[in-house]
């Protein structure tokens, strides 16, 4: 792809919760990459020597003498990404406890939360009896998200922050574990947060299905618009 050489280059994985959101982080920079859509059963050679331990989103930022500057986290390319452009003002640049207070936020969302929304998948999976339990550990972050969204339009103020797109892939899992609990659950303002995020343009862009790389070695054009 000639005059394209130079971009970034993302590995992913569509319905992976971690690279949908490096993708929404780009997609809201307006980051040209170009993407390198894979399954796990079948990850390029070219991903393993760049990142051995082989899982998406691995974004290579440029390629310096055989060794790539690459970024192996998804909430550090969306940081990487807001860096170079924010034009939403997602990190809330005004305010200097913002940040680590989405930060913060995502931690909960990111370890507590994910752990148990993993054992509610599992047991719903199979049938397990602890299924209510381990739903009803989940619903201690899903009710602050819920508070949060009371008290203002968005997880961190009226307008959207990077947390609302940090958390957002973990919300639409566990909204999927048990649709018809969920639809009758007292959060209607997570449900209502929860929609227009699914219903958005951007989600669409985010969740565009690209050739596998693997079968097209073609490098297609993301997040430019």
């Amino acid at each position: 792809m000639e005059g394209q050489v130079s971009l970034p280059v993302l590995y992913s994985l569509q319905h992976c919760p971690y690279a949908m959101r490096a993708r929404m982080g780009l997609l809201l920079a307006k980051q040209a990459v170009l993407i390198r859509a894979i399954v796990l059963k079948d990850k390029p050679a070219e991903l393993l020597v760049a990142s051995p331990k082989g899982t998406v989103p691995v974004l290579i930022v440029k390629e310096i003498v055989n060794k790539a500057l690459l970024i192996e986290e998804s909430l550090e390319i969306m940081l990487w990404a807001l860096a170079q452009n924010d034009p939403n003002n997602l990190l809330y640049s005004e305010d200097p406890d913002a940040l680590p207070a989405m930060l913060s936020l995502n931690h909960t969302s990111d370890t507590t939360f994910r752990d148990w929304l993993k054992k509610y998948k599992c047991a719903a999976r199979y049938h397990d009896e602890a299924e209510v339990e381990y739903r009803q550990h989940c619903e201690t972050f899903v009710g602050d998200l819920e508070q949060r969204l009371t008290t203002h339009k968005y997880l961190m103020g009226d307008t959207l922050s990077f947390a609302d797109y940090a958390i957002l892939p973990f919300i639409r899992q566990f909204a999927k574990v048990d649709r018809k609990w969920y639809l009758q659950a007292p959060y209607p303002k997570l449900h209502q947060w929860l929609n227009n995020h699914l219903q958005s343009p951007l989600f669409s862009k985010t969740m565009a299905k690209y050739p596998l790389w693997l079968e097209s070695r073609e490098d297609c054009l993301f997040g430019a618009k």
